[in-house]
């Protein structure tokens, strides 16, 4: 008799939880070790769980949409069986229950594709044609998000399915994404752990414009598109020695210091949210090889194409809420368990005092506001002062290296 092996979903996950997204086979298929087998998706990434031996997939345990604890079974294999597409004993009322069509009509272009649960519900709620709707899962699966996404880019309307008696100008339920929940959590959780206080400092940019203006065009050459944000990360990555334990994290009986500087960048995701890639070791990277990493990772988290290492490990995070328009946020939430977090806000020319010829004079610059939001319990007024020094300091005595 032929063994079986469990398809279980990964210990480590980042997000607050993970869900089936797409089952890329269906009972009776045959397998081979490694090959792709089950999506899962998080409110931060989405991740292939690979076949853990040879064989066919006997059952599934957790169907699309479903949440998937981590270790959690997801569906067994038998080892070494044939693919004949035969149902194991007591699997026929699963099989029989999961449609091998789609319910989109036949001739359609999408009418042989599998749609998740989640993705039936969005089209049939807001009357969609899925042939409308480009997919980017695999092979070109529509995925939830594809279908949100689709939403976001059409001209506002009233619901579709509005409650009886509402007027036209009445409110509307819009619920909560993965991603959202997972956010709203995580604020409220290092609010209520960690006492929030900000300093804020005022940095001029002139260096740093005049040196990207010499730069910008060979960085571009080179696969390293030179934005102000690569820059930002450089000086928080130098600032790091002038007050080490912002590169830290609070345990109930220690401090944890960390020897590599791993830099999240937030990215926005537009009314979805955001969502935070990894500069790894960045105190050990040049410019060049800071821009090249933050250019890549901006771009796959905007395709939704970021793998699970590329949100994890993170010690400190940047904020860089200026892009949007503001000029000061205060407090920004620190992401837990890291221990600080450094807001840049817009960019803009303002009149300043400096002194010119001996004498005091008004000058035009360009200026940010830079703040540091720090967990109290870690970091005093004085360190905290001392790490923005040192950051302002970099950006405005540019270059740190050609």
């Amino acid at each position: 008799m032929a063994g079986a092996a469990n398809i279980v979903a990964p210990m480590e996950q980042e997000g607050s939880k993970s869900v089936v997204r797409a089952w890329l086979k269906k009972i009776g298929d045959t397998v081979k070790q490694d090959e792709p087998i089950v999506e899962l998706e998080t409110d931060k990434v989405a991740v292939e769980v690979p076949a853990p031996a040879d064989g066919v997939l006997a059952s599934i345990a957790l169907n699309e949409g479903d949440e998937a604890a981590p270790g959690a079974v997801l569906g067994v294999l038998t080892l070494g069986a044939a693919s004949e597409r035969r149902l194991p004993a007591g699997n026929a009322a699963l099989a029989g229950a999961r449609p091998a069509k789609s319910e989109t009509p036949a001739g359609s272009p999408r009418s042989e594709q599998r749609l998740s649960p989640l993705v039936k519900r969005l089209l049939a709620e807001h009357k969609l044609d899925v042939s409308t709707i480009a997919g980017t899962g695999r092979d070109g699966r529509i995925t939830h998000k594809d279908v949100e996404d689709h939403m976001a880019r059409r001209p506002l309307e009233p619901p579709a399915s509005a409650l009886a008696g509402e007027d036209a100008g009445g409110p509307r339920r819009v619920p909560h994404d993965a991603m959202r929940r997972s956010i709203a959590e995580h604020m409220s959780r290092s609010v209520a752990v960690a006492p929030h206080v900000t300093a804020v400092f005022e940095a001029d940019f002139s260096a740093i414009i005049a040196h990207r203006a010499r730069h910008k065009e060979a960085y571009a050459k080179a696969g390293a598109p030179l934005t102000y944000s690569a820059y930002i990360v450089r000086a928080a990555a130098e600032a790091m020695k002038a007050s080490p334990n912002v590169n830290a994290r609070w345990r109930d009986d220690f401090l944890e210091l960390f020897g590599d500087v791993n830099i999240g960048m937030g990215v926005a995701l537009g009314d979805k949210g955001l969502i935070v890639p990894v500069i790894r070791r960045a105190q050990a990277l040049t410019l060049k090889e800071t821009a090249a990493q933050l250019g890549e990772l901006t771009e796959r988290a905007r395709k939704n194409q970021l793998k699970p290492a590329d949100v994890q490990g993170g010690t400190f995070t940047i904020s860089n809420h200026g892009v949007s328009g503001s000029l000061v946020a205060t407090p920004i939430i620190i992401n837990q368990p890291q221990s600080a977090i450094l807001g840049v806000g817009k960019l803009e020319k303002r009149v300043v005092v400096r002194e010119v010829g001996g004498a005091d004079a008004m000058v035009i610059k360009p200026m940010a506001y830079v703040s540091l939001t720090i967990d109290h319990r870690v970091l005093d007024g004085h360190q905290t002062n001392a790490w923005l020094t040192c950051f302002v300091e970099a950006l405005e005595t540019w270059p740190l290296e050609d």
